[in-house]
């Protein structure tokens, strides 16, 4: 069972997504999109859930205010083809940096993720991109697209993938910073 309640707090009133299922203890979490969750077990008296939230209610501001310090506004998301085209793009754009290492152009998929940008299959020949990506800017688009492709030179995150990283994009630890604003766009993909 999920709905919706709102507890008046000292700090204002707070609506939270109530969600009664099989765990033993009560857990609160916010998305990244601000809503606060809070699942209890089922046979939890209404009354102990909304008094957690009372009791929690400074820690949600403030992480409600640090979420919405990071995050940016959404561009609209685009249709399947322009999607597949604004990411093809992108692979375009980074494929020759790692063609001369010998890395074979690979197959683009795309897919609806919720916890990650892109992953790559190496031993299959092919990259994965979240269609989310496409409601990011250019450059941030890039940077997802070289670090899967760099996974055909290193397959893990070892020392070797950063160093070329660094060789290939330098900045690209500042793009992966400015990602984390548009983490939004992972929570509406599923």
């Amino acid at each position: 069972m999920e709905r919706y309640r709102v507890v008046d707090t000292p700090l204002g009133p707070i609506t939270y997504l109530l969600v009664k299922k099989r765990v033993k203890n009560l857990n609160l979490h916010i998305r990244r999109d601000g809503t606060v969750v809070l699942s209890i077990p089922t046979h939890c008296p209404l009354e102990q859930a909304d008094h957690l939230i009372a009791q929690k209610g400074g820690w949600i501001m403030d992480v409600r205010a640090r979420l919405a310090d990071r995050t940016v506004p959404l561009l609209p998301g685009p249709d399947r083809e322009e999607c597949l085209r604004l990411l093809e793009d992108a692979v375009g754009r980074v494929y020759p940096l790692v063609e001369g290492l010998g890395v074979a152009r690979p197959l683009l998929k795309l897919r609806k993720m919720r916890s990650q940008w892109g992953n790559c299959h190496w031993s299959q020949g092919y990259i994965t991109l979240n269609v989310a990506l496409a409601r990011c800017p250019e450059g941030l688009r890039d940077y997802v697209a070289l670090h899967e492709l760099v996974h055909f030179l290193h397959h893990d995150h070892g020392p070797g993938f950063y160093a070329r990283m660094d060789t290939l994009m330098p900045d690209w630890r500042r793009r992966r910073q400015e990602l984390k604003k548009y983490s939004g766009a992972l929570e509406t993909a599923g």
